[in-house]
């Protein structure tokens, strides 16, 4: 298959389209219109076979993986998604993996208002690159770089089930079903929190996306704001999927896993109850974890001894 039909019968015009896209897939480059009184956000990632993603798992997962972990860094900033653009590498041009592949990325582009505008493919070894680029009011991103001594630390959702997954796909072992489809779901379709990083935008003083684990993420929270936290790893919000599937070593999970795709903010405690008010109507848990403190280092607890976290954390390079 030429790359002009793999474009044409896979990803040109099969996005909802947004009235902001001028000139999208087809032309040397696409022509956007953004509206005055707004910023800029944009995010690149790359995920590749082997590196992000096992060999074998559903084409539909990796299409909707590779937008997933970009609309996450998207929710991190308090942003709203507008447009994407994928460059995908390919050993071989299938039919069958590429429909499934542009279903699973263009029904998350769908339900997120995301429209996919152009790119690129190439023949190599499998790996799929996103830019996307989303709007937030001027002064109103939220960094890294916000968070002050006495603010609370909050999780969405239950980190830890994600690196559970990624395992249970290589290693079944004794696991009930119920569980390892649980766990594994939320390995190969991360949900990027798109409504509740919206929502936080007037609430969280610093945020990011857990991507490369919790502990390791507060720390760069931490670092970026010149502050350190003093936290409770009896507070993590340990699923039941995960301590039925990991048992002891659910709390390492938890912390060292990465690839969550939750948001860890942090927020002062006088809009703790707006912030619950919030949290209420949302279909994902949010937990306190911690507290803010100025002296620089990140000191957990649990059940009443100090932890020392091992560094477990997945690095590139």
């Amino acid at each position: 298959m030429d790359e002009r039909t793999l474009i044409t019968r896979y990803f040109a015009g099969r996005q909802a389209g947004r009235g902001d896209v001028v000139l999208g897939i087809g032309d040397d480059a696409a022509v956007l219109r953004l509206e005055a009184g707004w910023d800029l956000v944009v995010a690149t990632d790359t995920i590749a076979e082997g590196t992000h993603f096992p060999a074998g798992i559903p084409a539909r997962a990796i299409g909707h993986r590779c937008l997933a972990v970009n609309l996450s860094d998207l929710a991190a900033m308090a942003a709203e998604p507008l447009w994407c653009s994928l460059a995908l590498s390919l050993p071989k041009a299938g039919p069958p993996w590429l429909e499934e592949f542009s279903a699973g990325l263009l029904a998350l582009a769908d339900r997120s208002g995301t429209a996919l505008i152009g790119g690129d493919t190439v023949r190599g070894p499998l790996a799929a690159t996103v830019t996307v680029q989303g709007r937030v009011r001027p002064g109103k991103a939220v960094t890294r770089s916000g968070a002050r001594a006495g603010d609370g630390i909050w999780v969405t959702g239950n980190p830890g089930d994600a690196v559970a997954g990624r395992l249970l796909l290589d290693a079944p072992g004794q696991v009930p079903a119920a569980v390892r489809d649980t766990l594994c779901q939320r390995f190969l379709y991360p949900e990027p929190r798109l409504r509740e990083g919206l929502a936080l935008g007037a609430l969280a003083t610093a945020m990011l996306d857990v991507s490369d684990g919790l502990h390791d993420d507060i720390g760069k929270l931490m670092a970026a704001s010149g502050t350190g936290a003093e936290l409770d790893a009896g507070l993590l919000p340990l699923s039941a999927a995960l301590k039925a599937a990991a048992a002891g070593r659910a709390v390492d999970y938890a912390l060292t896993g990465g690839d969550d795709y939750e948001l860890c903010f942090t927020a002062p405690d006088a809009v703790t109850g707006r912030l619950q008010q919030l949290a209420a109507g949302w279909d994902v848990p949010v937990t306190r974890i911690g507290t803010v403190v100025s002296e620089p280092g990140l000191r957990w607890r649990h059940q009443g001894s100090a932890l020392v976290v091992p560094d477990t954390t997945f690095r590139h390079f």
